[in-house]
């Protein structure tokens, strides 16, 4: 790639990157629109005594047929939808990850993009660095807190469901690691570990 190349490509990530670590409160806005429309979903669940009245269908010559595939089709949405989330939101966490460390000598990608006209600003290091501290938007703590409220909002209190959360979330995570080229950083992993040990509570498979 020529020079010219070179500097469009990563001006281009440059302003896509600041964008990202710059705009915490629209990335929360958007995760709890989400997370509404999660949980109006979950709404529509199967009833114990007739699985029609929960989807206002009259029992009168209801195919159950249908009403089986309606449900799995509608589990099938939700775990795509969690997996699309953990996707984004992994995606972003390695993003300010990067931009936190971009000039620390970090042997990744972040150091060969930083070879070219990548640079980032004191001002938008300082918030990445903020926003994956302890307590930050896309630290362990609330990342892997915001991922599993979306799971339950998808399953609800259903182990059964939880467990294909579970595996919607793994599902995610893989995804994530192919968009980024590789291992995720270790505060995703860590994010994985956290995320895991909560779907472990959820469904009671924690040692006692």
């Amino acid at each position: 790639m020529g020079v010219n190349g070179l500097t469009e490509v990563t001006n281009n990530i440059a302003t896509t990157y600041a964008s990202a670590v710059n705009a915490p409160v629209e990335d929360k806005k958007k995760d709890e629109e989400v997370k509404v429309k999660a949980e109006a979903a979950a709404v529509y669940e199967k009833s114990e005594d007739d699985p029609s009245k929960s989807r206002g269908i009259s029992s009168k010559g209801t195919d159950r047929t249908k009403i089986i595939q309606q449900l799995k089709a509608d589990d099938a949405l939700r775990q795509q939808q969690l997996l699309d989330i953990v996707h984004k939101m992994m995606g972003k966490q390695a993003k300010s990850y990067g931009i936190a460390n971009v000039d620390n000598g970090d042997d990744s990608i972040w150091k060969f993009l930083a070879k070219g006209d990548f640079t980032v600003d004191a001002a938008t290091k300082a918030q990445a660095q903020q926003d994956i501290s302890e307590d930050g938007y896309w630290g362990v703590k609330q990342t892997s807190s915001r991922i599993l409220d979306f799971a339950k909002a998808l399953a609800g209190d259903d182990p059964d469901k939880l467990e294909h959360m579970r595996s919607a979330f793994e599902k995610g995570y893989k995804q994530a690691e192919k968009t980024w080229g590789g291992e995720l950083p270790d505060i995703s992993k860590q994010t994985f570990d956290a995320v895991m040990k909560g779907f472990d509570e959820l469904t009671g498979k924690t040692e006692t």
